[in-house]
């Protein structure tokens, strides 16, 4: 059997990493092994952002590396159909596994279905109910495609089944990020949140990086205390008066509360400096700006986060595993089993700053719950693996 594989950008390769461990592991239980190629569209091409997660995770350097690059949606769809065509037609595979809900992941579907191979989805299913979110469009059309849909968690097996996929199509399988969690959580442990900070800190600050220092309201003793942020959405930062709100709130309210450490998303960043809001965060006591942090480095942080802000989908769901009280800055989310009302750490409070604030206050006083939804037990891949070798 042949399978190719497909990442395009950051979120895929922490899903990818446990996939190819678990082909790896096949082959070597098994004489008939299973050829893999690992192809890489190139859709993330900072090489911060992405050389450095496949060296972290230990992901092979791809077998075909299409260098697609930047460019609108339909520029990156369709510059990547035309050039994976030639390497399915070349290599002939009997599956492509396609991952998450990036750009690569529509594109490598449709090309697959129109040369009659077979594709496998991990991570279906998702649904924000957002049309305006390119995400929810690939995420569909995917879905609609792929022969085989794997899913990571009940209310996603229940969202396929209302749209009228067929039950044999659908299993369930729990959540393969959660496999890359569990095990680079004991290398991210042992790494120094101090040299985290003093490693990644923007150098242009004027205000020193503050001495991390054991805060009473701790919910361990001798924890730290800080916030953790991340931003990175256009309904988040492409507004100035939203993302200037955000900020003003960031900067008033939480950092004089506790150290908060913000590593910039490119997009953040950039548009920080074009609504003049860069200087003022460069000079703010208790903004600790980073560069782009490695996966363990994220993963340290978010250990020992006394609360964090995002509109990372990702990172709801290793903050619902470590117990992190998240703060999602979204109106919806396509990842519902991370909520409180589901037992999850998450509430979504979108990017208006007074519903921020409320639920800000209020998660302050809530304590560290680590919940584990079924099946994310860190054995996805494996799962997954054996579903395509049923099929």
């Amino acid at each position: 059997m042949k399978i190719i594989s497909v990442v395009g950008a950051r979120p895929n390769f922490m899903k990818i990493a446990p996939f190819i461990r678990a082909v790896e592991a096949y082959n070597k239980a098994n004489a008939a092994g299973i050829e893999h190629l690992l192809v890489h569209t190139g859709q993330h091409y900072d090489d911060k952002m992405s050389r450095s997660f496949f060296k972290a995770l230990d992901i092979p350097d791809a077998d075909i590396n299409l260098d697609v690059g930047s460019g609108s949606h339909a520029q990156q769809v369709g510059q990547t159909m035309m050039a994976f065509e030639k390497v399915v037609q070349a290599q002939k595979p009997d599956w492509v596994v396609v991952v998450g809900d990036v750009n690569a992941t529509l594109a490598c579907s449709v090309t697959a279905k129109k040369e009659w191979v077979k594709c496998c989805h991990i991570e279906a299913g998702l649904r924000s109910g957002d049309m305006t979110m390119p995400e929810e469009v690939n995420r569909l059309v995917t879905d609609r495609l792929s022969d085989l849909l794997l899913t990571p968690d009940l209310l996603s097996s229940e969202n396929l089944r209302k749209e009228g996929v067929a039950e044999e199509k659908i299993t369930f399988v729990g959540n393969i990020m959660i496999d890359t969690l569990e095990a680079q959580r004991p290398r991210a442990k042992n790494l120094s949140i101090q040299e985290i900070i003093q490693k990644n800190s923007i150098p242009e600050q004027s205000a020193p990086s503050p001495i991390i220092t054991p805060h009473s309201r701790s919910t361990a003793p001798h924890a730290p205390l800080y916030a953790l942020m991340t931003l990175h959405r256009p309904s988040n930062v492409d507004h100035p008066d939203v993302f200037t709100g955000i900020f003003n709130f960031l900067a008033t309210e939480v950092a004089k509360d506790m150290s908060l450490f913000w590593p910039l998303h490119p997009r953040a960043r950039q548009k920080m400096e074009e609504f003049g809001l860069w200087q003022r965060a460069l000079a703010c006591p208790g903004l600790v700006l980073l560069e782009p942090l490695g996966y363990h480095d994220m993963l340290r942080l978010n250990m020992d986060a006394r609360i964090m802000l995002t509109d990372s989908g990702g990172l709801q769901e290793e903050s619902t595993v470590l117990g992190t009280p998240c703060l999602t800055l979204r109106w919806n989310t396509e990842r519902p089993v991370t909520l409180r009302e589901h037992g999850g750490a998450s509430v979504l409070v979108g990017n208006n700053v007074d519903r921020i604030r409320e639920e800000y206050r209020r998660t302050l006083s809530s304590e560290r719950r680590p919940v584990r939804p079924e099946l994310w037990d860190g054995k996805t891949a494996g799962r997954c693996l054996q579903e395509i070798l049923n099929h």
